[in-house]
């Protein structure tokens, strides 16, 4: 079968589009994307509607991120505990439900990221570590950790919104504990217990919106 010009134009135009949107997708999940801040959780540290550039070629790596590192990961499915009981301060891990079976669902809710939320907090506690937070204060193995990022007169609640709260545990293997730096308005660990490795999906690179912050975001 003889292909003409402009047929064999069209298939080559198909091809580059594949190409390149395959590129893309691949870019995007094993090296780095961009985002925006959309929630105050992380005030002033990242402002609401700042633009980052993050950086997944730790999760490609599976590296353990460091204390004060900020990272990015899947928002758990339950954000909250209603009583004492239903919390497991002996396995204090978030809990991921309802997550996507078929290979296409998985596809579209983890490589395209369609339907998929996701929180920036910052890395507060590591595998194996003792967290305590009372009077306003947290506790790493006894000792009051030094949190110089956070202003002057931020206390950190041992709950914000849920009757009861993940408080006084430890860190279990191959997980986090990851608050927001704006303790009294965060969604965090202490609702929903420590974010697992693999749920981790990058640290906060670069920020490049607005142009007179523009720079790296280093961990403080």
């Amino acid at each position: 079968m003889v292909i003409n010009d402009k047929v064999r134009n069209i298939l080559e135009w198909i091809l580059c589009i594949v190409i390149a949107f395959v590129l893309a997708v691949l870019i995007k999940y094993f090296v780095g994307t961009p985002t925006i801040v959309s929630q105050v959780s992380m005030n002033p540290t990242l402002k609401e509607g700042q633009r980052l550039i993050l950086n997944r070629l730790t999760r490609t790596l599976g590296e353990m991120p460091q204390r004060g590192d900020i990272i990015t990961f899947e928002a758990p499915t339950i954000k909250g505990y209603n009583s004492i009981e239903e919390i497991d301060l002996q396995n204090p891990v978030a809990k991921y439900e309802d997550e996507p079976t078929s290979l296409w669902g998985k596809f579209t809710y983890y490589v395209l990221e369609i339907g998929k939320n996701s929180y920036i907090k910052r890395v507060i506690a590591l595998p194996g570590e003792h967290v305590k937070i009372e009077n306003g204060k947290v506790y790493i193995n006894g000792e009051e950790l030094q949190e110089d990022y956070l202003q002057p007169e931020v206390q950190t609640p041992t709950s914000v919104g849920a009757v009861t709260s993940f408080n006084d545990f430890v860190v279990p293997e191959n997980c986090v504990f990851a608050m927001g730096d704006n303790r009294t308005q965060s969604t965090d660990c202490r609702e929903f217990g420590c974010i697992p490795l693999e749920k981790i999906e990058s640290k906060v690179w670069i920020r490049f919106w607005p142009l007179d912050l523009w720079g790296k975001v280093d961990k403080k």
